[in-house]
Parts: structure tokens; C-alpha cells; sequence
């Protein structure tokens, strides 16, 4: 953990996956589709459908994980929820939060947490940047895939 995490630096990005993996990819495809173009033949058909197959699994393996995170922590926040939040209001917000939304919420510090679940059931922040915004004791997540 070198600096504090906050919502200016939260995204995380792998540098392996973003920056070589995707980018060769995307080259293979790009050069497939122009051998296609010169040379319209069943192996140039076959070698382009790979790449296609190539960038279609390479984000699967990204996505899908991040999918299992997102259900982990909507795990997590139920059992804080029952933690910090008056009963109705845990119950309240484990049923009607989306889980975009509580994926969001995991950045709030204990003592906001009541404040901020309030005003997303009550529509005043809808979507997951507008209340990472209001959070103003951001609580790091440092062990995001």
C-alpha cells in the first residue's frame, strides 16, 4: 500500500492484462482482419474467427472474476450492514440496494455509512460515481482483482 487509496486513485489496473495483453490482441486481430482483406481464403477466415475468440476470452478472464469479487462483496456488506446499521435500515438497504451501488458503498467509512445507504434508497445518488463522490472518509479497498 504506497499511498492512501481515495476516489482520484481507486481504479486499479493490471498492467500485464491493460497494457501488453489486450494491446497484442487487439494487434493480431487488426493484422488478421487486413490479411483477410488482401487474401479473402478460408485460413485467413479461420485465423481472423481465432482472434476474434482470442479477445472475447481474454475479457471473460478478466470480467469474470470481477463478477465473483462483486458478489463477495455484497457478502461483506450485508454482514456490515447488520454490523453498524439499525436492523430496519440493514434490511432495507441488503434488499433494495443494487449492487452497483453497494460495490460503491464499500468505500464509506463506518460513521457515513448510515447517512450515504440513506440518500441512495432515497434517490438522491444513483449511480456508483455519484456516491463514490460523496464519500468523505474513503475506506481503501487494497485487495481488488
Amino acid at each position: 500500500m504506497s499511498e492512501q487509496q481515495q476516489y482520484s486513485n481507486h481504479v486499479r489496473f493490471h498492467p500485464p492484462f491493460h497494457f501488453v495483453l489486450i494491446p497484442l490482441l487487439l494487434l493480431h486481430l487488426l493484422y488478421t482482419a487486413y490479411q483477410l482483406f488482401r487474401n479473402p481464403d478460408l485460413p485467413h477466415v479461420d485465423s481472423l474467427l481465432l482472434a476474434i475468440a482470442l479477445m472475447v476470452m481474454a475479457f471473460l478472464v478478466r470480467i469474470n472474476p470481477l463478477r465473483v469479487q462483486d458478489r463477495l462483496i455484497r457478502l461483506e456488506e450485508a454482514v456490515r450492514y447488520g454490523r453498524v446499521l439499525p436492523r430496519p435500515l440493514a434490511e432495507r438497504a441488503v434488499n433494495e440496494l443494487r449492487p452497483g451501488q453497494i460495490v460503491a458503498l464499500r468505500f464509506a467509512s463506518d460513521h457515513e455509512l448510515p447517512q450515504l445507504i440513506e440518500r441512495v434508497l432515497s434517490g438522491q445518488l444513483t449511480n456508483s460515481a455519484e456516491i463514490k463522490k460523496a464519500i468523505g472518509t474513503w475506506r481503501g479497498d487494497y485487495l481488488r482483482v
